[in-house]
């Protein structure tokens, strides 16, 4: 079996996109839009994947820099497709083998799709195979032209008569190339309504040259090109229903598809329940027997066996164990660690904090920099005073501290296993294991104050 070498074509201005980036650079669920073909090319293994680029193009080699395998060739003009292909296979020239086309605005295009693409060109012994789809609204893709089940070329919609417009299979963008076919780009010339160099012009050469040359139709959906921010927006709701629906199938609960955003790699496990306007992005993770309730958003977040995320909080690059409980309305900020069965509770801030296994913070609280010991309650209104206005200090509290009320902390500071802190203390001293720590004032009562002070008001 030959092998196979990719080219993507990334070197398009985008000019409907309206934007400073490369079009091909434009994010698709947190990836720029190139990484998706590319993703789909991977798995098949090719032995070089080379990669046109042009517009801006330092800017997208420098995006997939740690992408092994990837060579790129600089399209110095735009003069058409046929020229953008010439520059593709330039670094591969010599290469024995099939070529396999791809443009990298084209998201949808799936693994399976290709292989099967690939082994049609194979079965049929082709030369070359154009993919093609059917579709009602053709629009500026090229026309195939056909002989029966012979495929005679491909004409651009600027250069078709009316009664090649109304043919409804068009060119998707994709094709595998033996590489007799290859000297053939030589002869394509720009005579035509753009002007420019078009691939499609190979298939009516290769048919002229006696070679084989064949059409797979694929489904529309996986040859959907972005243009414009419409398309993106439409191939991004695509990818993400395609990612919802594994997820369901899987066992997970999404109660409300259309607001779910879900970034693709991310593992959920069966009976978890997802609310509506959930977030979840990056490296998070999410375990077994989970609610999600709605407006959470994670953020690299890995989220253990039966947790429960309550309303409108945000969790970022932090762990929460098996059993928790967090929010409604908290913030746990980057490098926090909630071990097993820990419960934070609504207005609850932390920043990396460590909360052992049984730990509670239920009501209004900032805990920053903190060792949090196992079964802990931390009263409402409690802040460890972690910063000093030049360096960040940190808490230390022992297993079964109980703190009170409105306490704060102050940096460097340690509580020791056992010990009580009665509310509305200031500790600035380390609190021995088990002794009652209070910094309050003693309470004084003045008898008669209010109505003394009311006939004081009236003179």
């Amino acid at each position: 079996m030959k092998k196979l070498a990719a080219v993507i074509l990334a070197a398009g201005l985008g000019t409907r996109m309206k934007s400073g980036m490369a079009k091909v650079l434009h994010p698709i669920l947190g990836r720029p839009m190139l990484s998706w073909p590319l993703e789909a090319v991977k798995p098949l293994k090719p032995s070089v994947i080379s990669v046109v680029v042009g517009h801006q193009g330092d800017k997208v080699e420098a995006a997939f820099s740690s992408e092994r395998g990837l060579v790129f060739a600089t399209q110095k003009q735009m003069l058409g497709t046929a020229d953008a292909f010439k520059t593709g296979i330039e670094p591969i020239r010599g290469f024995d083998g099939i070529v396999l086309v791809i443009n990298g605005d084209m998201p949808l295009t799936r693994t399976e799709t290709l292989k099967n693409f690939i082994a049609a060109h194979r079965k049929s012994k082709n030369a070359l195979t154009v993919g093609t789809f059917i579709t009602n609204a053709p629009g500026s893709y090229g026309r195939i032209i056909r002989d029966g089940s012979r495929i005679l070329g491909i004409v651009e919609k600027k250069d078709a008569t009316p009664q090649q417009l109304a043919i409804t299979e068009v060119n998707g963008g994709i094709y595998v190339i033996e590489p007799e076919v290859l000297p053939l780009l030589e002869r394509i010339t720009n005579n035509n309504a753009a002007g420019e160099y078009y691939l499609t012009d190979m298939v009516g050469l290769a048919v002229s040259a006696g070679m084989k040359v064949g059409g797979y139709v694929v489904d529309e959906e996986d040859l959907f090109g972005v243009n414009s921010r419409r398309e993106l927006a439409g191939a991004a709701a695509i990818l993400r229903r395609r990612m919802l629906n594994d997820l369901m199938d899987s066992g997970v609960t999404v109660m409300h598809p259309e607001s779910a955003f879900i970034q693709p790699g991310i593992a959920v496990g069966r009976d978890t329940v997802i609310y509506p306007n959930v977030v979840i992005e990056g490296a998070s993770s999410i375990g077994e027997g989970c609610v999600i309730y709605p407006g959470v958003r994670l953020v690299n977040a890995v989220i253990g066996n039966r947790v429960k995320v309550k309303d409108s909080t945000l969790i970022e690059e932090s762990t929460v164990g098996d059993g928790c409980s967090v929010g409604p309305f908290a913030h746990i900020r980057p490098g926090s660690v909630l071990k097993n069965d820990v419960k934070v509770g609504n207005f609850v801030e932390l920043k990396k904090a460590v909360m052992e296994d049984g730990a509670k913070a239920s009501h209004l609280s900032y805990l920053g920099d903190a060792q949090i010991g196992r079964n802990v309650n931390i009263g409402a209104g409690t802040i460890t005073c972690n910063y000093d206005g030049k360096k960040k200090h940190k808490t230390t509290i022992g297993d079964g501290v109980f703190i009170g009320s409105d306490t704060q902390l102050v940096a460097p500071v340690t509580v020791g296993d056992g010990a009580y802190v009665g509310a509305g203390s200031t500790i600035t001293a380390d609190v021995p294991p088990g002794a009652l720590a209070i910094s309050r004032v003693r309470q004084r009562n003045i008898a008669d104050w209010v109505s003394r002070k009311a006939n004081s008001g009236s003179k």
